[in-house]
């Protein structure tokens, strides 16, 4: 259930850190109420999943599927660069995630 609700949290990341671009300042009502809500619900997920989980391994997959699910949409969504390099370390982080996960006993 912990990676559940660790996998859950991460796609909340991933809503609120998009979310951030979309609010302007919190100056636009709709997007800043997504950020808050998606914030909260990731937080309280990740607090969920720590009861399970060890604290380390949680908090960097949570992290990284941020990291990755933002990076991968904002080249679809802002246009950002597909130069190799990039794609090269977001790889990087997807195999740390993925050893994470492996390793966990």
């Amino acid at each position: 259930m912990g990676w559940l609700l660790l996998f859950i949290a991460g796609m909340a990341e991933i809503v609120f850190a998009l979310s951030l671009k979309y609010n302007e300042g919190f100056t636009k009502l709709i997007p800043s109420i997504v950020t808050c809500i998606s914030g909260g619900c990731s937080f309280y997920l990740l607090m969920l999943a720590i009861k399970t989980l060890p604290l380390g391994t949680a908090y960097a997959v949570w992290t990284g599927m941020g990291a990755v699910g933002v990076a991968i949409l904002s080249i679809f969504l802002f246009k950002e660069s597909t130069d190799w390099i990039r794609l090269a370390s977001i790889s990087f982080i997807i195999i740390g995630i993925i050893g994470l996960k492996l390793t966990y006993k």
